[in-house]
């Protein structure tokens, strides 16, 4: 198989056309049915999966087309989960948002829509390789369980053992019904590891009667239990970014505090980890990679200009002092459409950064 994840790679999410937009809109109001919603998903998808191929991606999504959030979405088709509309403003705007709680015993659901969602993304694909993505593990136990007020006021569990089980359970259970379905390149987001190096994040841990520093331990330990019984022949990868909401961020701080840890995860055959501006702090971090692929998100997906290529090269060649050049790779930092909305960037800005990461990659790695 070739080496999971590429030379030249992506995270997922990519800007929903307007045709989608207008789609989603016209169904929320209740003037076409899900069915007509589903049919315009389907004629976007196959659009943007040949727009993939036609750059030269080596793995294409579905660009999450038919999700509302790059994570909500597939956790609140789990059993044991409860959806609840509020306002936010952590993201330095006020909008309408949605969140999750554990509100009964956690599973996996044997009829998860994106098992279906995913073979459709796979038969389009053809002869290219698809890829899904899905949220990581510690995102429902830090936000659905840790810093979940409603869980908190109704707890569904007696011991939070109990919790931990089921939701690695749950989490295998999705890995070989993903691979079931003919998943053999499956990414893991997880952005809650950032909650355990932001200092406002970690005071509100703190709060609610958590170590911060004891929960690095035990993110790691979730998801090396979550992968412990992947098949052989499947690729998992990790995605980390600070946020991604609109163009703003959530998290602030460097991978100091959990490189160590998170980069011990040898079931992991990549990690894709944004470099794309001074918040990530240096690639020092780095050097405690094993023998995984280490892909740089130097390419943001947060603004439109686009990054020099001589530059790129040029902070390539600086993780290199800590990271072997072999064991490196190149993406977008983040998807360029985490939420419906999508990022403040067009899609000619999206399809050139892309472009970009594949013309850059090529040259660094002539050999791939």
């Amino acid at each position: 198989m070739t080496t999971i994840p590429f030379r030249w790679d992506q995270v997922g999410s990519l800007l929903r056309p307007e045709a989608l937009k207008n789609a989603r809109e016209q169904f929320k109001q209740g003037h076409i049915s899900k069915e007509a919603l589903t049919k315009v998903e389907d004629e976007e998808i196959i659009k943007i999966i040949e727009k993939q191929k036609e750059i030269g991606l080596s793995a294409v999504t579905d660009g999450e087309f038919r999700r509302r959030w790059w994570h909500l979405d597939f956790i609140a088709g789990l059993k044991g989960i409860t959806v609840y509309d509020f306002e936010t403003k952590a993201f330095g705007i006020t909008t309408e948002a949605q969140g999750t709680f554990v509100s009964g015993k956690l599973g996996f659901n044997q009829e998860h829509p994106f098992l279906e969602h995913f073979k459709f993304t796979k038969e389009q694909a053809g002869d290219v390789l698809a890829k899904q993505t899905i949220p990581g593990p510690n995102m429902i136990y830090l936000d659905s369980f840790i810093l979940s007020k409603q869980y908190h006021e109704h707890p569904a569990y007696e011991k939070r053992e109990d919790f931990i089980q089921d939701l690695i359970t749950t989490y295998q259970e999705a890995i070989q019904g993903f691979y079931d379905a003919g998943c053999r390149y499956l990414q893991l987001d997880d952005t809650s590891w950032g909650g355990l190096f932001d200092e406002r994040f970690r005071g509100m841990i703190q709060q609610n009667g958590y170590s911060p520093d004891e929960l690095i331990q035990e993110f790691g330990d979730i998801t090396e239990a979550v992968l412990a019984k992947k098949p052989a022949d499947l690729a998992v990868t990790f995605h980390f970014c600070k946020g991604n909401f609109q163009s703003h961020w959530l998290y602030d701080g460097s991978y100091d505090l959990i490189a160590e840890r998170l980069l011990s995860i040898t079931e992991f055959d990549g990690f894709f980890l944004e470099f794309d501006d001074e918040r990530s702090g240096s690639f020092e971090p780095m050097k405690h990679i094993k023998n995984q692929r280490l892909v740089l998100g130097l390419v943001t997906t947060k603004t439109p200009e686009l990054e020099s290529k001589e530059l790129l090269k040029k902070r390539i060649q600086e993780a290199a002092q800590y990271v072997p050049l072999e064991q490196l790779c190149l993406s977008p930092q983040c998807g360029f459409s985490s939420t419906h909305e999508g990022n403040k960037v067009s899609e000619a800005d999206q399809w050139a950064k892309l472009r970009l990461v594949v013309e850059t990659a090529k040259e660094v790695w002539p050999n791939d």
